[in-house]
């Protein structure tokens, strides 16, 4: 799906969902919100559903969106897990007035990859975004390049990541990155834990730039690569772009946005 008929799609949602399915993460609070829910509204399969609905936590929603990639089923989660911070509130009353009212916001994910010691190549993509983490007791050592130019010749780390601005929040935010509007046509690069170079602190990119990350030292510095919950072990070399022709839709209660509630977390509330 191209990135303007993503963004017509989600411009254009259409006012009713006639034909819902019901995903849950599979405690027994999202089990039982489930079964409450068919029983009002009915549940259709996902291949045959309008609109995805989600019951958990942030974790099924990004399951969700990763597992029905490509399909242009727009989602809808309501929390029935932890954090919920990409969920809307939890009713069983309504639902299908709200789905018509909702706000949809339109991402793409990132795509890794990655090349490993033994000479295998893997392909994953990322909706939050994709960590370099070292592997063993000592920090990992990395080159960093931009669009083929070398623009860091060694850091020395914990690891690094590639963050969306829907994933700026998350794990990127947690070490000190920068939140990035939704809108932003950027990608957060961000250290982790850096010794050296001590001040440096990430930068931001185009979303059209393609990182090269290589890894030195690989033997006595081993690091893994993960994108969301996909992992790569002791990878030699690491490429991330953002992949503008997958578009996902998130639908969320006017008001609560995925862009509102990130504008939010720049000011801490």
């Amino acid at each position: 799906m191209g990135p303007e008929f993503a963004m017509k799609a989600a411009r254009s949602a259409p006012q009713h969902f006639e034909r819902i399915a019901f995903l849950s993460s599979g405690t027994p609070e999202a089990d039982a919100a489930c079964a409450r829910l068919c029983a009002l509204h009915g549940d259709a399969t996902p291949e045959e559903a309008d609109v995805l609905v989600a019951l958990g936590g942030d974790g099924l929603m990004l399951q969700t969106l990763h597992r029905f990639m490509g399909s242009c089923k727009p989602v809808y989660g309501m929390n029935r897990g932890s954090v919920g911070f990409l969920m809307n509130e939890y009713a069983e009353e309504g639902l299908r007035e709200r789905l018509a009212a909702a706000q949809p916001s339109t991402i793409h994910p990132l795509v890794m990859r990655a090349r490993t010691v033994g000479g295998a190549i893997s392909e994953s993509r990322a909706i939050n975004e994709v960590s370099l983490l070292r592997a063993s007791y000592q920090a990992a050592k990395m080159r960093i390049s931009i669009d083929g130019a070398v623009r860091l010749n060694e850091l020395v780390a914990d690891g690094a990541l590639v963050a969306t601005p829907a994933g700026s929040t998350a794990y990127n935010f947690s070490v000190n990155g920068p939140i990035l509007p939704l809108n932003a046509t950027l990608m957060a690069l961000t250290p982790i834990s850096a010794f050296r170079p001590r001040r440096w602190r990430g930068a931001l990119l185009p979303d059209t730039a393609v990182v090269g990350i290589d890894i030195l030292e690989v033997e006595k510095r081993p690091v893994n690569a993960v994108a969301d919950h996909s992992e790569t072990r002791n990878v030699v070399r690491v490429d991330v772009e953002m992949d503008h022709k997958t578009g996902l839709v998130l639908l969320h209660d006017p008001g609560h946005s995925l862009d509102e509630r990130i504008l939010r977390e720049q000011f801490g509330v």
